[in-house]
């Protein structure tokens, strides 16, 4: 769990600054895999000075903010932050808080306030105590009355409702002050009320006025207020005030940026789909949304009142309805977490440059894009091109959010996504993006991976593709043949081939910053010789028109156990698998409801993912969506080898946990190059002093199927073509499993099948003879069927791996310095490289013997 790690070692420096715990806090946090995390926090003294820097000691409020980081980015963190603090603390947040919530979640509730005030935020806390009257008028067999939803409230009535906020407000303060946080109780002085009708309801209040100074005064002594909704009458009758209203008075008075109604069901819920709203743009939806069926009684009365108070407050506030839990996470993400209601915009959609009243607007929103801010291209030059290019518009009255859509293309592309701080922080970006998936059952847009909201756009989009620093999205496109032309013209764009799999970050951001995985003083687990089942197992191939899905394919066609249950194809669709000699099999086309389907029907026991990197995505999800746990997923490509090996184990069997593998659900198999570096390098982990340089070249089935010229014979006769100089996906997968730095410069030549790597190892001076290297690597791997050690001195031709399941590892030449070892290893990219590895985890994840089906005569040259 990659965000505990990230908190947990922080804190521990953290609160051995903080002197001797007198106070103590306690806090729970939401973290980003939805998964809860507590600490505690120590500090000798309650914070008695308040500022816009915050409050408590600089090591407190550090740590509070490392923990919020852990529910977003921390762009989000800071750009929230000196949001809320760019006005006076009483402008920060009203937060009414319900009174089931103090009776249910207290600790909870005091939690989050002692965050937002461990950051120096002073929201204006206002409860109610509703169930808890109700309580005590039934314990005194007195039943609550109500007239349109108002309580009457007699003078009987009235004494319980003053004792029972008595008691709440002191629960809470009492609460907050043990977490050491300052609180202040005010209950009275603040509400001054008439009677709503005197006759009707009696002692309830209609408030006329709000007095500000005791709230002012508490925050500027460095406490939290703390309120009830009771209010009196110029001489002195005390009223009972409902206390939305109350809340609604206090927004008018101090027109926060935030107006938080904390309740259980953490949001307005659609009453048709059940699901919960995310956001509300008032003068964007509200008509159309009380038309809705399910809109009515509670929930209209509500809408109506807080559109009422939004329509008098500036359009930088907001209300927020959430559970009390998910309070940072509202106040500290873009994505939030209950349902937020804020006034926004009509957003104007236009189709033309006449549309438009002015271009200079249009020239000056223009100027956020980086292109046109830097001059690589003009405004004036795009305003050209959209004068003959079909587009849709999209944006807001101040234009704080331009969408433009490309609408010429089969997938139309959003082409530029222009925003101002303002629209990231009033969500107006979601507005305009909700107008889109209306408008686009299928769209498609590309992002710098610097961009500072990268994660919001991997939250709205279903699929990803990561090159060269730019990352392409998309959502609503299921079919690979679709997928496929979006990503190799993405490519094309950026004048590279689709085959030169990079990232671009360098391989040196791993070091020292990945444990080593494989020792030499770590006993590794030893082969799974003998399984325990002798069941038949169903296995379905996703996209396996490729080289490595044939040689799986016969590969489970030799397997004892092994069925192939479905091979999804969609240009061999209606084809049989002639490869596969079982049973008559048809290649098919399968959507993402099929295998939604066929889930749900446990017709599946291994999903085989043989797709294109950053393709699978929307398969696997469906597959998880619809799964009660049953069946198990390995996908082929490098889409799920950098994921916590929690949720994806990373198959190579003879250097990581095989137990780790046969329990996984899912499993990530390692790419062909990269077995046979870590296959090279592990051994001497604890000797390297340096960078590791792998000098690898690759028969031309490691290109694909597909046409180019690096798999194209013609080309490669007599020839020898570099993959990719520099930044490989392969080097990043190398250096992160191995946990040091790796330079790997790929190449393609003109034989089919096999690769031969030269690895050049930096080592201690003097630690090692080239005996010894070999002696090391035999005793390493000493139990290993699918490798073969040479002596020293000794290298395998790459002719000979060709067809073979293990690999070869040799040379073992020490320099004359003794500083540098040099490496030799031959395996075959298409069988331990990819399918004989694959059937290596299948057979470990089914429970069968791990070399099951792998023919032993094939198994080294």
């Amino acid at each position: 769990m990659s965000c505990a790690i990230r908190t947990l070692n922080p804190l521990k420096k953290a609160s051995s600054k903080l002197l001797a715990p007198s106070a103590l806090a306690s806090f729970h946090i939401n973290l980003k895999n939805g998964s809860t995390f507590s600490t505690r926090l120590y500090s000798n003294k309650v914070p008695t000075a308040v500022s816009k820097a915050g409050v408590g000691s600089f090591g407190t409020r550090s740590t509070v903010i490392q923990l919020l980081n852990n529910i977003g980015s921390k762009r989000e963190v800071e750009q929230y932050l000196k949001y809320f603090t760019s006005v006076s603390q009483q402008q920060f947040a009203i937060i009414k808080v319900g009174g089931a919530i103090i009776s249910d979640n207290l600790q909870e509730l005091a939690s989050c306030l002692a965050f937002l005030y461990h950051v120096g935020l002073y929201p204006i806390v206002l409860h109610g105590t509703g169930p808890q009257v109700n309580a005590r008028l039934e314990a005194k067999k007195i039943e609550p009355d109500y007239i349109d939803g108002i309580r009457i409230t007699n003078p009987e009535t009235m004494a319980v409702v003053r004792q029972c906020f008595l008691e709440q407000n002191l629960k809470l303060v009492t609460a907050l002050e043990q977490l050491g946080v300052r609180a202040r109780p005010i209950t009275s002085g603040v509400f001054t009320a008439e009677y709503l009708d005197k006759d009707k309801y009696q002692l309830v209040g209609n408030i006329s006025k709000v007095a500000k100074d005791p709230i002012e005064a508490s925050i500027k002594a460095g406490a939290l207020p703390i309120l009830t909704s009771l209010a009196e009458t110029s001489s002195g009758q005390m009223l009972n005030v409902n206390a939305d209203v109350a809340a609604g008075e206090l927004a008018r008075v101090f027109e926060p940026l935030k107006i938080v109604y904390l309740n259980e069901k953490g949001g307005i819920i659609n009453g048709e789909t059940k699901e919960k709203i995310s956001v509300i743009n008032l003068d964007e939806e509200y008509e159309e949304l009380l038309k809705q069926s399910w809109v009515k009684y509670g929930t209209k009365l509500k809408i109506k009142e807080i559109k009422e108070l939004l329509d008098y407050l500036p359009r930088s506030s907001s209300v927020a309805i959430i559970n009390v839990h998910d309070l940072q996470k509202e106040l500290f993400t873009d994505s939030g977490a209950g349902t937020l209601i804020r006034r926004g915009y009509k957003l104007i959609k236009r189709t033309s440059l006449k549309d438009f009243p002015s271009l200079d607007s249009l020239r000056q929103a223009l100027q956020r894009n980086t292109d046109v801010s830097s001059g690589a291209i003009s405004a004036t030059a795009y305003l050209k091109q959209l004068e003959t290019t079909p587009f849709t518009a999209y944006s807001d009255e101040p234009n704080d959010v331009l969408a433009i859509v490309y609408t010429d293309k089969e997938v139309p592309k959003l082409d530029k996504f222009l925003c101002t701080t303002s629209g990231w922080l009033n969500n107006v970006t979601d507005n305009v993006f909700a107008s889109l998936k209306r408008d686009y059952a299928q769209l498609q847009w590309v992002v710098s991976e610097k961009d500072a909201n990268i994660a919001w756009h991997f939250n709205k989009s279903e699929g990803s593709y990561l090159k060269d620093g730019k990352v392409l999205f998309w959502y609503g496109v299921e079919d690979l043949e679709t997928v496929s032309k979006l990503i190799n013209d993405f490519v094309s764009e950026l004048s590279m081939t689709p085959f030169e799999s990079s990232t671009s970050q360098p391989a040196n951001a791993f070091k020292g910053q990945q444990k080593r995985l494989y020792s030499t003083h770590v006993k590794r687990t030893s082969p799974k010789i003998e399984g325990t089942n002798t069941s038949i197992s169903k296995i379905a191939l996703i996209g396996a028109r490729g080289y490595t899905g044939r040689n799986l394919i016969e590969l489970i066609n030799n397997h004892p156990y092994l069925e192939v249950a479905h091979v999804s194809s969609r240009e061999l669709c209606g084809k049989p698998l002639k490869e596969y000699t079982k049973d008559s099999i048809t290649y098919e086309n399968l959507s993402l409801a099929d295998l939604k389907t066929l889930e749900k029907q446990k017709a599946v026991d291994m999903w085989v993912m043989a797709l294109p990197n950053k393709v699978c995505l929307p398969f696997v999800e469906a597959i998880n969506s619809a799964t009660d746990g049953s069946s198990k997923i390995i996908d082929l490509g490098a889409d799920f080898r950098f994921t916590d090996e929690k949720e994806w184990a990373y198959g190579l069997p003879e250097l990581n946990n095989r137990t780790k593998i046969s329990d996984a659900k899912r499993i990530s198999n390692p790419g062909c190059y990269a077995t046979a570096a870590q296959l090279s390098i592990a051994p001497l982990l604890d000797f390297v002093t340096g960078v590791p340089t792998v000098f690898g070249v690759s028969g031309y089935s490691g290109a694909g199927t597909k046409p180019s010229p690096k798999n194209d014979p013609e080309n490669l006769s007599n020839n020898f073509i570099p993959y990719a100089l520099t930044n490989h996906i392969h080097e990043r997968e190398i250096s992160t499993r191995l946990g040091t730095e790796v330079a790997f410069v790929p190449h393609v030549a003109q034989w089919f099948q096999g690769i031969h790597q030269t690895v050049s190892i930096p080592i201690k001076k003097g630690s090692l003879t080239s005996e010894q290297v070999a002696d090391l690597y035999k005793n390493f791997y000493e139990n290993e069927k699918m490798v073969k050690v040479l002596p020293a001195g000794e290298v395998e031709l790459v002719k000979n791996i060709s067809g073979y399941h293990g690999a070869v590892i040799g040379g073992f030449k020490v320099n004359e310095a003794g500083d540098r070892v040099v490496v030799c290893t031959v395996i075959d990219n298409l069988l331990k490289g990819a399918a004989t590895q694959c059937l290596q985890n299948i057979n470990l994840s089914l429970g069968y013997s791990e070399y099951e089906g792998i023919p032993s005569e094939k198994v080294l040259p």
